[in-house]
């Protein structure tokens, strides 16, 4: 009778083990899939009060803060960037007689990889934890609630400019990050380790086609609508966090934008270069 309780028990264990590891792992696929849903609807929504008039004006103050403050930044990444891609390729291609080829090599490298996937990071590390931090703040200290009362829409006053901007302005940093990296090549490449100057920029405009600057553009926009929704969702909905409230959550929400927008921009990057391909 012993051995029959005993293992009767440890069968039972087994059983609750499972059920409980089933339970979170549903409960937290529950939880991502209604996460989706809301974020999708969020940016469909916001997404259609673009075209709402009285925008311009709150669109282009957005393209300033999102796009024309993040250029510093993305031309330094951009050039110090290209730079190691020049000088650590030399040295790769030197070994298989290949050098002449460098040029093309650093500007396919940037347009289609580096350049819209730097760029995204930079500026959700820059301008999407602010947009989170900024909307936080304004739903905690209750100033959204005060728009309802007032009778304007939260979505089209505070969403949509930024989502517009965001959607001008990645595509634009993309291309700015692309040409200094190619210079920051150049400069390595050519003035430093003495690549023939015509062989460099000849390379680059005998590979480089169309398609691989389209690919690059496409990227960029796809960064833009998820990071971009990614950073106002999260700022949007931080009175609904469980995990804390007040100040704290503002911050845990800043925190999860710049981590969850990273995470996407990588993933996302391998789905449309998949598709690309």
């Amino acid at each position: 009778m012993l051995c029959v309780n005993m293992s009767e028990m440890g069968s039972m264990v087994k059983d609750s083990f499972s059920l409980r590891l089933f339970h979170g792992l549903g409960k937290r696929t529950m939880n991502v899939v209604n996460n989706l849903g809301t974020a999708s609807i969020f940016f469909s929504l916001s997404f259609l009060k673009i075209f709402q008039p009285k925008q311009f004006r709150e669109i282009i103050h957005q393209v300033l803060f999102i796009g024309a403050r993040s250029s510093s930044i993305v031309i330094l990444v951009g050039l110090f960037t290209g730079m190691v891609l020049g000088l650590q390729l030399y040295y790769t291609l030197t070994k298989f007689g290949s050098e002449g080829v460098l040029g093309s090599v650093v500007a396919l490298s940037l347009i289609r990889e580096l350049g819209p996937v730097l760029t995204a990071i930079m500026i959700t590390a820059r301008a999407g934890s602010a947009m989170t931090a900024e909307i936080g703040i304004l739903r905690i200290s209750e100033q959204i609630d005060a728009l309802y009362t007032m009778k304007i829409d939260p979505l089209r006053y505070l969403i949509s400019p930024r989502i517009a901007a965001s959607i001008i302005s990645f595509p634009l940093l993309t291309a700015f990050f692309d040409l200094i990296g190619i210079l920051g090549g150049y400069l390595t490449g050519v003035l430093l380790l003495g690549v023939d100057q015509g062989a460099y920029y000849y390379r680059i405009q005998s590979y480089v086609e169309l398609a691989d600057i389209r690919g690059g553009f496409i990227k960029s926009l796809v960064f833009a609508i998820l990071v971009s929704t990614t950073c106002c969702y999260q700022g949007y909905f931080t009175h609904l966090r469980t995990d804390s409230y007040g100040a704290k959550s503002v911050s845990l929400s800043t925190t999860s934008a710049v981590v969850l927008s990273c995470v996407m921009i990588l993933v996302s990057d391998y789905v449309v270069t998949s598709l690309l391909m």
